[in-house]
């Protein structure tokens, strides 16, 4: 089984989001279980050298996009026993960002052209392109489009992977005609057409062979209106060929027993884990008090992440509560701002860090006692992930991925992983906060608490099997639900 995956980001090159976690750690670990994987990339300017020394040129392309001719260079790295390739033309990549440029439909149409020419030039013929987000949502449009009567293309099989419904990539009709040289006939319901404009990202849901998400639980919500972003009733008619696949996360890279970052490693041990927080709470200017829980929120600071709620009750949890509260990210200006005010307010039991650092990210989950994340909505999520790897105990709304990995405790039976809430509700969550600083000080409950924790690691392991399933599946067309 060959697999071409395509995507915008990720890690080590470059990163802005979960994606690149995902096209980072998933080829390995499909690699392990028998599964020939390969990956395609824009080359971004902000690259850093270090990657950018070891690129190979392997081709140059001449990529038709309308009446222009556009230069694509193909380079390559192997690593960690991956080939990845990089799509290399400065005047769409060579940016101080990796998006939010006027001209984002011809850089991703160029981007979706360019990676299909590659698959036809290269001797190395994949069975399965499984597309990641609207950034490569043209590339099942494509094959059943300009490469129908290709011979070469007759047995690939498509699969389109939804990280976040709600970027889609809906630009003017306009770019039909001048970029991706298709017609009026494919502005339709079945085909690109989306309230007068074209969504690469309903181009994919309508003509990949199959379509997954990050969590069998945003499978469901994304085919209701709440949660379909006007997709889904396209979403509800392909039931039959969506699932959820919830992420994993790279348990090598992610060891509190070997993090670099961390002052004091450690596997399973409270007492360490104790001395993170007090070596933390020094660095940030905290008062040093061991037995004070600390609640981590290392996160995009949007709406999407819960903010209006974590707004609505931060006063009266710092007021009230013998909690500290330490936040790390950067976002929309009106949640950077209030989550300053909170520290100037509270300096002694506030910690707000507008940046972004994977150490510092680090060292939060090896120190919180807590960590918070109330989404409105979450595809699949990696905070509450990484916080059970560093034994902090997750707080979530019941929403998405959060769902699917964080189970709520239950005192009586013992069992479950973190505490949860229903109603995206400030006053639900601010009670189930206030459930967990209760539990903290039971020592015998918290105990048994983080060894529930413990035994609850999400590894890719048993996401890759699923994938590796399901690309044999589509191949042989024998999906079913």
């Amino acid at each position: 089984m060959k697999v071409l995956m395509i995507g915008s980001e990720c890690t080590p090159f470059i990163k802005t989001g979960g994606l690149a976690d995902v096209l980072g750690s998933l080829p390995a670990e499909l690699r392990d279980q028998g599964v020939e994987v390969r990956v395609v990339l824009p080359k971004y300017e902000n690259m850093s050298d270090e990657w950018k020394d070891q690129l190979t040129l392997l081709h140059i392309l001449n990529v038709q996009m309308g009446w222009r001719n556009q230069y694509a260079g193909i380079e390559y790295i192997e690593h960690d026993g991956i080939t990845f390739y990089f799509v290399d033309n400065e005047y769409y990549f060579k940016r101080s960002n990796l998006y939010g440029f006027g001209d984002e439909a011809e850089r991703f149409v160029f981007f979706n052209r360019a990676v299909m020419n590659l698959v036809n030039e290269m001797e190395w013929i994949p069975n399965v392109l499984h597309c990641h987000d609207w950034q490569a949502g043209l590339i099942p449009v494509f094959l059943h489009t300009h490469y129908a009567d290709n011979p070469k293309f007759s047995h690939m099989k498509t699969i389109f992977t939804i990280h976040n419904l709600k970027y889609q990539g809906i630009y003017p009709q306009s770019v039909l005609h001048d970029l991706m040289d298709l017609d009026e006939g494919i502005m339709t319901e079945d085909g690109l057409e989306f309230f007068g404009n074209i969504n690469f990202m309903k181009g994919a849901l309508n003509y990949a062979d199959y379509i997954t998400t990050v969590s069998e639980t945003y499978a469901k919500e994304i085919q209701t209106p709440y949660y379909g972003e006007n997709l889904d009733g396209v979403l509800r008619k392909r039931d039959q060929d969506l699932t959820g696949i919830v992420n994993g996360i790279n348990v090598k890279d992610y060891n509190p027993l070997k993090d670099a970052a961390l002052a004091y490693p450690y596997r399973s041990s409270l007492t360490k884990k104790a001395q993170n927080k007090m070596w933390l709470q020094e660095r940030l200017g905290l008062p040093v008090q061991k037995d004070v829980p600390m609640i981590g929120i290392v996160s995009r600071l949007v709406e999407q992440k819960g903010f209006d709620l974590i707004g609505r009750i931060l006063d009266d949890l710092l007021y009230n509560d013998d909690v500290q509260v330490v936040v790390l990210g950067t976002g929309e200006y009106h949640y950077e701002q209030m989550l300053l005010w909170s520290q100037d307010r509270n300096p002694t039991k506030m910690s707000t860090n507008i940046t972004f650092s994977d150490d510092l990210s680090r060292q939060i989950y090896a120190a919180s006692d807590m960590f918070l994340m109330p989404s409105r909505f979450e595809p699949c999520g990696i905070g509450q992930l990484l916080a059970l790897r560093y034994l902090a105990v997750p707080i979530v709304r019941e929403t998405g991925g959060l769902v699917d990995t964080v189970k709520p405790y239950d005192e009586i039976t013992e069992e479950g992983n973190g505490f949860t809430f229903d109603h995206y509700n400030a006053h639900d969550m601010l009670y189930t906060i206030r459930r967990a600083i209760d539990m903290y000080h039971d020592t015998p409950s918290w105990k048994q608490l983080v060894k529930n924790i413990i035994q609850s690691q999400f590894s890719w392991e048993h996401s890759a099997i699923q994938y590796k399933e399901l690309y044999e599946a589509v191949q042989q067309e024998t999906v079913l639900k």
